[in-house]
């Protein structure tokens, strides 16, 4: 129970003061859950991340649900999920209150200009801690190159980029690895 709870706060304090969504949140997961805690290691963050990105629902929601479950199964997922969403839900509860009153406020406006400016440092951040830890080779850079084009320029579908992605990362492995043998 005392993990449960550990789980829960440390999801909590990530959801409460992170800007910006998932990706910026990703850092914050890591330095809390892999560094501090040692819960899990930086190549499972990579790897949760990597699930979380194709499952349907938020990253931060689908992040916290696999690290709550990998560290305290399904009582962990649970308790980590409502940690991470908590915060979120109060915070849109009392600013559902106070909207008009706020939303012409200049200052107001100042200060998420600063906020989003935050929020892209955390994000490129994020990138480069992942780029450190991807497989690097031919085929990896092919792959993200590839999927950047698609996505970003071409704008196809972002689920269609990545499960070529997927399918060419496995196609790949598995002719190295008989090749290999």
């Amino acid at each position: 129970m005392k993990k449960i709870l550990q789980l829960f706060w440390a999801f909590f304090k990530i959801g409460a003061f992170t800007f910006g969504g998932g990706y910026a949140m990703i850092p914050l997961i890591q330095g809390e859950i892999a560094e501090n805690k040692k819960w899990i290691t930086d190549e499972e963050i990579l790897e949760i991340i990597a699930i979380a990105e194709s499952t349907p629902g938020p990253i931060a929601i689908n992040s916290a649900t696999f690290v709550g479950y990998r560290v305290a199964g399904f009582f962990g997922a649970m308790f980590a999920t409502l940690g991470v969403v908590l915060p979120s839900f109060i915070i849109i509860l009392i600013v559902s209150f106070f909207l008009n009153q706020f939303k012409e406020n200049k200052y107001v406006n100042y200060a998420f200009f600063g906020i989003r400016a935050g929020v892209l440092a955390l994000i490129i951040k994020a990138l480069v801690s992942m780029y450190k830890k991807a497989p690097k080779g031919i085929v990896p850079y092919i792959i993200m190159g590839v999927s950047f084009i698609l996505a970003g320029i071409v704008k196809i579908n972002v689920i269609i980029v990545i499960i070529i992605s997927g399918v060419t990362g496995f196609v790949t492995y598995t002719l190295k690895r008989r090749k290999e043998q």
